[in-house]
């Protein structure tokens, strides 16, 4: 019997109509959230702040390695990745895309604010010339807390056994 959260987990072929369940304002993000820190979670509720719903998609599996991060990246398998994503009170929705990029998954749902981390300008985004096309916003939000997985991966790796 799956927990309340697990249903916001939504397979790529049901996403169109899940999304069209949702309130407007939606804010879309995506990203890999391979092991979630508190950078994440504040970059998250950020965004969610910005609408009345957030969509999360996560880079499959195979998708996070093809990022270049290390051949043992992501530590957390896909489906572990988007349990956790989505036991998050801020998150609405949770799906997860095989591409290089989530704009299939941006046009499919087209949301009113696309949002990245603050290491993302604008204009750099991928779905930002279609979201402002329809009259959406792109959003940069700042880093509050600068961590990173791989960064925290490093400090781990260096510890003295």
């Amino acid at each position: 019997m799956p927990l309340d959260f697990e249903n916001k987990i939504c397979e790529p072929e049901h996403f169109r109509e899940r999304v069209e369940l949702l309130p407007k304002p939606r804010v879309f993000t995506n990203g890999v959230f391979d092991i979630l820190h508190r950078g994440h979670v504040s970059y998250l509720a950020e965004a969610r702040a910005k609408g009345e719903s957030l969509i999360v998609a996560l880079n499959s599996d195979t998708s996070a390695k093809r990022l270049g991060k290390g051949e043992d990246r992501p530590v957390n398998t896909l489906h572990d990745r988007m349990a956790v994503v989505a036991a998050l009170h801020c998150v609405d929705l949770v799906t997860w895309f095989e591409e290089d990029t989530p704009l299939e998954l941006i046009l499919a749902c087209r949301p009113e604010v696309l949002v990245k981390g603050g290491d993302w300008k604008p204009e750099a985004m991928v779905g930002a010339k279609e979201v402002s096309g329809w009259g959406g916003s792109v959003l940069s939000i700042p880093f509050r807390h600068e961590q990173s997985t791989s960064s925290l991966l490093e400090r781990i790796r260096r510890k003295p056994r």
